[in-house]
């Protein structure tokens, strides 16, 4: 029988993001999941002076501390026994002996010895994620900095000179001619969930779409529909669109560098195409902004959508990796969109679903040592299950065809059949044959798949 174990976590980045009635962030559903798995939640840091039932995991939410020093107030001698967060990042000599969760995809905030830093390799502690929530809210966020550009329409110039009776479509239409996206080509780095997401929301809007990844990757790349590269390089020449999806990467101790800074260098900005668009919802790291002051000075690089954590220290001094874009702002007006790492969390609905994966995690990890989305290496004393995402936002696995239930499978079965049918029938059936496609299509996405 296994030993009630008694735990504190922190989570110190809010669990909820629409407001509730008083005009705070709603904490609501998460609390409720807590409790209903038989947790206690509190709205507050932990005090010495509390009396903790034995046998249960205590949840504390403290989401307004950022700075490293404010984080290690709290954890530098171990006074939590876990943490769940978001986008705080988690200094070194934070201790938690029961591990981490990050809600979301990349671990690279998450820098606790306790497992080894971003990578969760060292430790004693397992790391984990929960990759997929919001993929797709990050992958549209993308798609809507691309789309404010391009088609290049002057909406707001026109909307102006239509209600103030200054334009004739006849006469003035000719003054504002536009590429649509269709027929550009759009180059991805990454394909993880989110260059994934991102990469098909372009391939609808009809742009051709290469994508760099390792090469394990590459049978799934082309069998999705996109064109595989092994190099950043390959993958942006001739591009209209560079989109960046690939994380951070491992750090490495002896150059103190991330494996994925600077991935999109001077070498890879020089072979897009003039006039392109870059959007880095990754990383702000992972550019190298020299390299991109450079092509936009250059005019290869009209237009730069960056997503990037930002912090104010003592003094209001600016702190994080949004800081060296800063002074493009400035130097290129109207031709930067900054953002504040906000693309992927501001989505209420995302942020609560991470939480409540990432408070199942938590509890399986401490009362079972059952370890689901293990970032890193596997500690001793506990077990890895395997991974859990959204259905439909990661690619399917074999475990997904194996776990379709027997009739999803018949129907499946059944649809193929038809089509196979048609498509060997000597009459013309092109109408019907459509329509067998599309359901078979959509029976497939139902499933996830």
């Amino acid at each position: 029988m296994i030993k009630p174990v008694t735990a504190k976590i922190l989570m110190c980045d809010l669990v909820g993001l629409a407001l509730d009635t008083r005009g705070e962030p709603d904490f609501s559903e998460v609390r409720a999941h807590i409790k209903m798995k038989g947790g206690s939640f509190f709205n507050r840091p932990w005090k010495i002076s509390d009396k903790l039932a034995e046998g249960k995991l205590h949840f504390f939410l403290v989401p307004d501390v950022s700075t490293a020093a404010e984080i290690l107030a709290l954890t530098d001698k171990g006074q939590y026994d876990a943490v769940i967060a978001a986008a705080t990042f988690i200094p070194k000599d934070a201790k938690f002996r029961f591990g981490g969760v990050r809600i979301g995809t990349g671990t690279g905030n998450m820098g606790s010895a306790s497992w080894g830093g971003g990578d969760g390799i060292g430790g004693d502690a397992p790391l984990m994620n929960t990759p997929g929530f919001n993929s797709r809210a990050t992958a549209q966020m993308a798609m809507k900095a691309l789309l404010r550009v391009s088609p290049d329409l002057p909406v707001e110039q026109l909307h102006k000179l239509t209600v103030s009776g200054r334009f004739d479509t006849g006469k003035d239409l000719r003054r504002f001619p536009t590429r649509k996206l269709e027929g550009q080509s759009a180059a991805v780095l990454g394909y993880g969930n989110i260059g994934r997401a991102f990469a098909k929301l372009v391939q609808a809007f009809g742009m051709k779409v290469r994508v760099y990844a390792r090469p394990k990757h590459r049978e799934w790349i082309e069998s999705e529909g996109f064109e595989y590269c092994a190099t950043p390089t390959a993958a942006a020449a001739g591009a209209d669109v560079l989109s960046m999806h690939v994380g951070l990467g491992q750090y490495d101790p002896a150059t103190k560098r991330f494996a994925n800074a600077g991935i999109v260098d001077w070498p890879v900005l020089k072979g897009i195409n003039n006039g392109a668009v870059l959007i880095n919802y990754d990383r702000g790291e992972c550019v190298d902004v020299k390299a991109l002051d450079r092509a936009m000075k250059q005019g290869i690089i009209r237009h730069a959508a960056i997503d990037a954590d930002i912090f104010k220290g003592k003094g209001g001094a600016q702190t994080g990796p949004m800081v060296p874009y800063l002074p493009l702002a400035k130097k290129y007006p109207g031709r930067t969109e900054l953002l504040p790492h906000a693309a992927a969390d501001t989505d209420h609905v995302s942020r609560v679903e991470g939480a409540k994966q990432a408070v199942n995690q938590m509890f399986d990890c401490i009362i079972n040592k059952r370890i689901t989305n293990l970032k890193g290496a596997c500690p001793a004393g506990y077990h890895k299950i395997g991974t859990c995402s959204p259905l439909g936002v990661a690619r399917a696995t074999p475990q997904d065809v194996h776990t379709i239930a027997r009739a999803d499978r018949e129907k499946l079965a059944g649809l193929a059949s038809e089509m196979s049918g048609l498509w060997s029938s000597a009459t013309s059936a092109e109408d019907a044959l459509a329509v067998a496609i599309n359901r078979y299509r959509n029976a497939l996405a139902s499933l996830g798949l």
